[in-house]
């Protein structure tokens, strides 16, 4: 059974950063896209970013595509997002998920029916 694991969340004042990872393991099928979305009670999960699988294509979604940055390690099992000058709008549950289907571009990134694979999510809380 496959396990995300996020990491790298916690509390930060505006115009801070933070790395968040993910460690991934255990799939049963073939991952092809990996993801970072948030989410804030109430609302639904917000895709943020995403990359094929030991692939250097990345998509953003534009409210964090000049503050984020999406990256993977060599093997493809651990996801990072490195975010600069945080916002309190920021302040989320963030999700790292992976998908097995073959479909990472627009926009099949950005639904998150595209991923089969989720972690716990890692709290983001930015204060002014």
């Amino acid at each position: 059974q496959a396990h995300l694991v996020e990491s790298g969340g916690g509390s930060v004042q505006a115009g801070g950063s933070l790395r968040l990872s993910c460690v991934a393991s255990g799939y049963s099928d073939p991952v092809y896209c990996m993801g970072w979305f948030r989410q804030v009670p109430g609302k639904g999960r917000e895709a943020l970013a995403a990359q094929w699988r030991g692939g250097p294509s990345t998509y953003y979604a534009d409210s964090v595509k000049d503050r984020f940055t999406i990256s993977q390690d060599s093997a493809g099992n651990t996801l990072y997002l490195d975010t600069i000058n945080l916002k309190t709008d920021d302040t989320a549950l963030y999700f790292c998920a992976a998908g097995s289907g073959s479909k990472c571009g627009e926009p099949f990134w950005r639904d998150a029916e595209s991923y089969q694979y989720w972690g716990q999510g890692t709290q983001v809380t930015v204060s002014s």
